[in-house]
């Protein structure tokens, strides 16, 4: 008797639970749209739903900036069931590439400037970048060296030993570029970058080099004990083609630099990129309503709480060697984005009688010039904003 009374009275609070959640709070399908989509809609209708409206973002790997930035974007895009963007943590750069190549499902993902140029000149990859678009640049990305105190520039890692992360990141890329154009010999090694930073502390690596959007994690995470600092590297003319002056002071690493010093150092650019789909299919519709969700709420990430590299982006800003998405270019003309520097090709042409005569007649030779012109103002101001960055640095 006493069992079956124990299992009414359950059956009795279940279902004046169940009574509360229809009438009030408890109920989750009222404050959940995901919940609420499963609820109103049928297995079949909801998986076509939620696939149509989702886009799939590959990043980075754990503590890395771009996990941050995709964090970002789907805090800032998603829009119920009308859209919804799915961060997913990568491994790298390189693996980046191949993931949004080959991997199914994934519709964009941050990429660095410099990796499918490497690629192609390894041989790994031939016209790669006819097979890609970009949505936008993003920022710089910079080249942080923790070492002893006695390093104190790149080059002082000659002959010693130097982790440059896992082989399918984008750090192993930048840093072995680098290395090669300044013919810098030293003792790389592909070590995961939290297991470098403690062999770093027993003495079993000279330097760990990472490259990413400052603050870094893993570099401003680093338990320093007063043995190490920021090693500087030098802008040399071999770098200066496709890499940027940059500096880092204590605000930015107080574990590492001392208060009132800056290290210079490089940076390299992060790129948002997807693959070239052919307009009109399904992945290039889920594109373009990503692209009108991020470009028409940019603002928004451009202030706290959000990362303070997105202050550095610039969505007009072109980027060479690269075909921008069209749709993505479609939308900066339509809003007025990036008219300031037709405006000024165009002047340009008309005001000076000698370029007028030397240029080509072509509409398609004379869109090729105004891209190159693009590229090359869009490469002037990132230098200028750059060196004024130093400048700041060393006055402070």
């Amino acid at each position: 008797m006493r069992r079956l009374f124990g299992l009414a009275l359950a059956i009795i609070m279940a279902c004046g639970f169940a009574a509360r959640a229809e009438e009030g709070e408890y109920d989750p399908a009222k404050v959940s749209d995901s919940l609420r989509a499963i609820f109103q809609f049928g297995s079949a209708q909801t998986k076509q739903a939620l696939n149509a409206n989702t886009v799939t973002l590959i990043t980075g790997t754990i503590g890395g900036t771009y996990v941050q930035i995709g964090a970002d974007l789907a805090s800032v895009l998603d829009d119920g069931n009308k859209l919804r963007v799915l961060p997913i943590v990568g491994r790298g750069s390189v693996q980046s590439v191949a993931d949004i190549l080959f991997l199914q499902g994934v519709d964009v993902g941050i990429v660095r400037s410099d990796t499918l140029d490497y690629l192609e000149k390894k041989g790994f990859a031939k016209d790669i970048k006819r097979q890609f678009t970009f949505v936008t640049k993003l920022y710089n990305e910079e080249m942080t060296i923790i070492a002893p105190k006695s390093v104190r520039t790149l080059k002082d890692l000659e002959g010693k030993k130097v982790s440059v992360d896992l082989p399918n990141g984008g750090t192993f890329v930048t840093a072995l570029t680098v290395a090669e154009r300044i013919g810098l010999k030293a003792d790389f090694a592909y070590i995961e970058q939290r297991i470098a930073m403690e062999k770093l502390k027993k003495g079993e690596l000279d330097g760990v080099i990472v490259v990413g959007g400052k603050p870094y994690k893993s570099v401003s995470t680093f338990q320093n004990d007063g043995r190490f600092h920021l090693v500087t590297v030098d802008y040399d003319r071999p770098l200066q083609g496709d890499y940027l002056p940059a500096s880092l002071t204590a605000k930015d690493y107080p574990n590492l630099i001392a208060e009132g010093e800056t290290v210079d150092t490089i940076a390299v650019p992060a790129v948002l990129a997807a693959y070239n789909w052919a307009p009109g299919s399904e992945r290039y519709r889920k594109l373009s309503q990503f692209v009108d969700a991020f470009f028409s709420k940019f603002p928004t990430l451009q202030n706290p709480p959000f990362h303070p590299k997105w202050k550095e982006v610039s969505l007009a800003a072109p980027l060479a060697g690269w075909t921008r998405l069209p749709y993505a270019q479609q939308w900066l003309d339509t809003h007025g984005i990036g008219a300031t520097a037709r405006s000024r090709f165009d002047d340009f042409m008309n005001q000076n009688p000698a370029a007028s005569k030397t240029a080509p007649q072509s509409q398609t030779d004379r869109e090729a010039l105004f891209k190159q012109f693009q590229a090359w103002q869009a490469d002037q101001t990132a230098k200028e904003g750059a060196r004024a960055q130093v400048g700041r640095g060393k006055q402070q």
